[in-house]
């Protein structure tokens, strides 16, 4: 009996803007400080993209690297996923503008809206169309240009340092070693939280889409409550780790590595102590990048992969929480 082929990470790649905004340039624009900045978030800079560029420029950069490592041509490409927040257009979806500047020809290319757990969202779409036999080589995109949608100002400090510019890209194909691949990949959605983190204007629900009255309010920009974000957080992300780890018999002892959406450090370092494992155990980048949201978990990927943090056959968890509510976590053995 032929084993159903598991998907298996080949190809890593990132990509962040040139420009630097340090916590001392956000001093500038706002009513903040360096010190309280690092001290809430673990954020130390962030990188923002030049007008007229989005986030499939920054997804196409990304990709280059990740198709690279995986000695994989773009024309061999049969799917495209692309998670993110930030779309160059309402539409179409960054998938299309992402498929035509690889030209890689007419290939389903699709877009997930999961906002910061879009990547796992991701991974579970590109596993199942692996699994079923309908896709062999796939590109699973993360990017990010929120540069573009925060209110750089004292009244929206609160949202606005914790965000920057990003790209992470990852290359999937069939895996027919049952001790290799993507294990499990299980995600999560709460629309009872919809209201805590969200950005309502322009919309749809509405005529005209944009209003005089919800500019002046301030309704183009994202609100959150962070402190009920947090407490999600740090409830779901370990919960939602412990389920992927049983479903395979396995403890938080067994990951060689943890990686998570970089929102706030404070989170991760809560989620790692009700683990019961060391920070060690983790790959962290959110002091030079921020939160890129969709984009967070694979750069960290890439990071660590070209760090040499993986072997094979390592045991690998990812796992991130976001707007809607949506978390998820997946397993992986490298």
């Amino acid at each position: 009996m032929q084993l159903r082929p598991r998907a298996r990470i080949v190809g890593t790649g990132m990509f962040v803007p040139p420009d630097i905004y340090t916590n001392k340039d956000l001093e500038k624009m706002m009513d903040t400080s360096d010190e309280w900045i690092q001290q809430r978030t673990g954020i130390k800079e962030r990188r923002f993209a030049k007008p007229g560029i989005g986030p499939s420029d920054l997804a196409l950069e990304a990709s280059r690297a990740a198709l690279t490592m995986a000695d994989v041509k773009a024309s061999d490409l049969d799917l495209i996923i692309f998670a993110t927040l930030s779309p160059d257009y309402f539409f179409p979806g960054s998938g299309a503008f992402l498929q035509d500047y690889l030209g890689c020809g007419p290939v389903l290319a699709l877009d997930v809206r999961g906002q910061c757990s879009g990547y796992i969202y991701g991974l579970k779409v590109a596993s199942a169309f692996i699994e079923s036999g309908q896709a062999k080589r796939v590109l699973l995109v993360g990017a990010e240009c929120h540069s573009r949608g925060i209110s750089l100002t004292t009244e929206g400090r609160d949202v606005a340092v914790l965000f920057g510019d990003g790209a992470g890209a990852t290359v999937l194909v069939p895996e027919t070693n049952p001790e290799l691949g993507i294990l499990s990949v299980e995600a999560h959605t709460d629309g009872a939280y919809r209201e805590i983190l969200k950005l309502e204007t322009p919309s749809f629900k509405q005529w005209p889409a944009i209003t005089k009255e919800n500019l002046d309010a301030g309704l183009q920009f994202p609100q959150m409550d962070g402190r009920n974000v947090f407490k999600h957080a740090v409830t779901r992300m370990p919960e939602v780790v412990g389920s992927v780890l049983g479903k395979h018999g396995l403890s938080p002892d067994d990951v060689k590595l943890y990686l998570f959406h970089q929102a706030n450090m404070r989170i991760n370092e809560a989620v790692m102590k009700q683990l019961g494992q060391p920070l060690t155990k983790t790959y962290n980048n959110i002091e030079r990048y921020g939160n890129c949201s969709a984009a967070s978990v694979p750069m960290c990927l890439d990071e660590a992969v070209r760090a040499g943090r993986l072997e094979r056959g390592d045991l690998l968890c990812m796992t991130a929480f976001g707007a809607g509510f949506t978390w998820g976590s997946a397993l992986l053995r490298w």
